[in-house]
């Protein structure tokens, strides 16, 4: 029996990825034991924050680096260090940036909600979201267009809920940004390559320490060293609200460690067959097709998407099958985007010894009745 079924808690077979609403990922007893280790000591936090962003750096090749409490937290902060500067009084009074300049412009296919609308996290900062385009379609003079005196920065949002087709690529929204002497910061919590994006030219960018690294609840921000120095001054301000444990830290310094060793090759492989396993053995339930997708923002990660069989009636509606999954011991949680068109995804990640074979028979279940 697992901890959260001592405390009367259904176990969750967790099908759909390294979500927040399922706690995001599992650490290993490596960092367990690092944020273990760092829980039981005491530190001068604003020391351990600066070295830390020292060897954060050394993974990601910026400048200068910052931990956050997540990657939420990353995004506001570094808003406020674009809007305030360091400015201690308008840090002080933030997120009340009256009379600053303090636009951030986005396109307005990335003006998402990933759990939580991206524009709050603007705000947060201080920030005022500019969505610029349409929802589909983007065109350069958009975001030109959308530049004045109030605008900080321009924002990119690498995200798999993002919008994918119509917008304007990272490389040309860094130039418009660098040609107007704009910082150019992306939002990249769930990538898993933390040197690409600062060696495309961005000049600050934001990730998640517990999805792609699976860290302990943490997230950084990586960038030019005058942002990043900025962003450290906001625990003083805003981030208070949002201050980040020292064990938080010393485990998303040890998951990176970790992270560069890892076999991701392996990884990749051993994930896809079992979502080839899965296709294989949905086809054989009457009723269902399943296919291999791969993730939207064109991750090396691939998916089971199920549907009902094509021409033929379906008993009951893809919601009830979700909702009968989730109603079970243990909830099966699968992902959801797609649901109103009749789809849903199992993702292979986080799938324990056994996952695979409990999904089918469940989905089997469900069909038969």
């Amino acid at each position: 029996m697992g901890i959260y079924q001592e405390l009367g808690l259904k176990r969750v077979v967790n099908a759909s990825g390294r979500v927040t609403v399922l706690g995001v990922s599992t650490f290993s007893d490596r960092v367990a034991k690092a944020a273990c280790e760092g829980g039981q000591s005491y530190v001068v936090i604003e020391d351990l924050m600066t070295r830390a962003g020292e060897i954060i750096s050394k993974h990601t090749g910026a400048e200068a680096s910052c931990p956050t409490s997540c990657a939420s937290a990353a995004i506001a902060l570094t808003v406020a260090a674009l809007v305030t500067k360091g400015r201690y009084t308008d840090m002080m009074r933030l997120p009340d940036s009256t009379g600053l300049a303090n636009e951030i412009v986005l396109q307005k296919g990335h003006a998402i909600n990933y759990g939580a609308p991206m524009d709050t996290m603007i705000r947060l900062g201080g920030g005022v979201p500019v969505e610029v385009g349409q929802a589909n379609e983007v065109h350069p003079e958009d975001i030109e267009e959308a530049i004045n005196e109030k605008t900080v920065a321009l924002l990119y949002v690498k995200s798999h809920h993002c919008v994918q087709k119509g917008m304007i690529g990272i490389e040309e929204m860094r130039d418009i940004a660098h040609a107007h002497g704009l910082p150019f910061m992306m939002d990249c919590a769930a990538e898993e390559d933390f040197r690409k994006y600062i060696a495309l030219g961005a000049d600050v960018v934001t990730y998640s320490g517990a999805k792609a690294l699976e860290a302990t609840t943490s997230g950084f921000v990586t960038g030019r060293r005058e942002i990043i120095d900025n962003v450290q001054k906001q625990y003083k301000g805003i981030g208070r609200a949002m201050k980040v444990g020292k064990e938080q830290i010393v485990g998303l310094l040890a998951a990176l460690d970790q992270y560069e060793e890892r076999d991701h090759a392996a990884e990749v492989a051993a994930n896809t067959a079992k979502v080839d396993w899965l296709v294989e053995h949905i086809n054989e339930i009457p009723g269902l097709r399943a296919e291999k997708i791969q993730d939207e923002a064109g991750r090396a990660i691939f998916r089971c998407r199920v549907t009902f069989e094509p021409n033929v009636e379906a008993p009951i509606s893809m919601a009830e099958v979700n909702e009968r999954l989730r109603s079970g011991d243990p909830i099966v949680w699968a992902r959801t985007e797609f649901l109103n068109l009749g789809k849903i995804d199992f993702d292979p990640r986080p799938m324990l010894n056994g996952d695979k074979e409990l999904i089918v028979t469940r989905l089997r279940e469900i069909m038969e009745g």
